[in-house]
């Protein structure tokens, strides 16, 4: 069973779509290779068929590197990252949290940290490298 349709856009809007999530907010996580260290989004996970762009496909750009498999998308306009096909599961796309209406990196207390460094791809861990925590105190 799928869950709802998530209402998403980049900051500016010129990018707009829908995503059902694979598991809701379960499966928030943040990655530790060079580029996510850099990029600093939390994500979660949508099946490939879970996003619909209805605006903007066109906006869209993407950024490959290292093994050129996964295949990082984010708006020409503003700059903003929206999802990512990965590459530990290429049916998978992991998506901006903030570009989800009415959420933010910032109400998840605790993000577990994918190992990304040490790849599974490269025959890394598959494991959670550490936790970045998040509290308003």
């Amino acid at each position: 069973m799928m869950s709802e349709k998530l209402k998403a856009q980049c900051h500016c809007g010129a990018v707009a779509f829908t995503v059902q999530l694979s598991d809701g907010f379960n499966t928030v996580r943040r990655c530790n290779c060079s580029f996510c260290r850099m990029r600093g989004a939390v994500a979660v996970s949508a099946p490939l068929s879970g996003i619909e762009v209805f605006k903007g496909k066109d906006k869209l750009a993407e950024y490959r590197f290292n093994t050129g498999t996964a295949v990082h998308y984010f708006c020409s306009v503003c700059g903003i990252y929206t999802f990512h096909q990965r590459r530990s599961n290429p049916d998978q796309y992991g998506v901006n949290v903030a570009c989800i209406a009415g959420v933010s990196p910032f109400d998840f207390a605790q993000v577990p940290v994918s190992e990304g460094v040490n790849h599974p791809s490269d025959g890394g861990s598959e494991g959670i490298a550490g936790y970045l925590r998040y509290s308003r105190e």
